[in-house]
């Protein structure tokens, strides 16, 4: 019998983003992908997770998917039988965050998009990683295909959005949460907050190898945590 997962990428991401995590993962497990970046708001965000996963869904959200993921799991508890967190401690976003797509979102609109400019890349990937092709050239493909409309709709519509950090501990799934100590998005300290006001859930915190792009900086760690999480208690 297998697992269907239900994955939900992050800002500017498709189902790329986990192109190097599904391959480590045995045949016990199915996988499905919540394309994101056809909504336009928030609601809609929530609305394809609902339409897209399954009844009683294994979710597995990174980033901006994973706040989503929580707030949907948060919604609809009946809908979720797992939630897998990845790069998120489910908060507002930080000031820093905020200044910088405040600063982007009028250079997008006037301005053609080529892509990551390196200083953002900067800010994502771990810097042992900023000369991998096989993790620079995934993001890329990623920001040129989806566009700028893309990215301006999810900075628009999630620049502003519900602080979920108190709520979680009515969340009534079982719960895996992954980050890393080097993640710069999404700092360590907030990750394992996040974790001790949901007592109930599985922590892991990524030391090194890894900014915030862990599924593709990181595919092997995750595929263990994914592993064990699943396997170990038998769901």
């Amino acid at each position: 019998m297998t697992t269907r997962l239900d994955f939900v990428p992050g800002t500017l991401c498709d189902e790329r983003m986990w192109s190097r995590l599904l391959p480590l993962l045995d045949g016990s497990f199915e996988f499905n992908h919540v394309p994101l970046y056809k909504a336009h708001t928030r609601e809609q965000m929530l609305e394809l997770i609902g339409a897209h996963s399954a009844p009683r869904a294994n979710l597995v959200g990174f980033s901006l998917g994973a706040y989503l993921s929580v707030e949907y799991a948060l919604a609809y508890p009946e809908r979720v039988k797992s939630l897998t967190i990845i790069g998120s401690a489910g908060k507002k976003l930080g000031d820093k965050e905020k200044a910088t797509r405040e600063r982007i979102i009028p250079q997008l609109e006037k301005n053609h998009y080529t892509g990551m400019t390196q200083m953002r890349l900067r800010e994502i990937v771990a810097p042992e990683h900023l000369d991998d092709a096989g993790i620079i050239d995934v993001i890329q493909r990623m920001a040129v295909d989806l566009g700028k409309e893309v990215l301006l709709a999810q900075f628009r519509s999630t620049i502003e959005r519900p602080d979920l950090m108190a709520r979680v501990h009515a969340l009534r799934c079982p719960v895996l949460i992954i980050g890393a100590e080097q993640d710069k998005l999404v700092p360590a300290d907030d990750v394992r907050e996040l974790a001790a006001n949901c007592p109930d859930a599985e922590l892991h915190l990524l030391e090194t190898g890894t900014g915030h792009m862990m599924p593709l900086e990181a595919p092997q760690a995750l595929a263990t945590h994914l592993r064990g999480f699943f396997h170990h208690a038998g769901r």
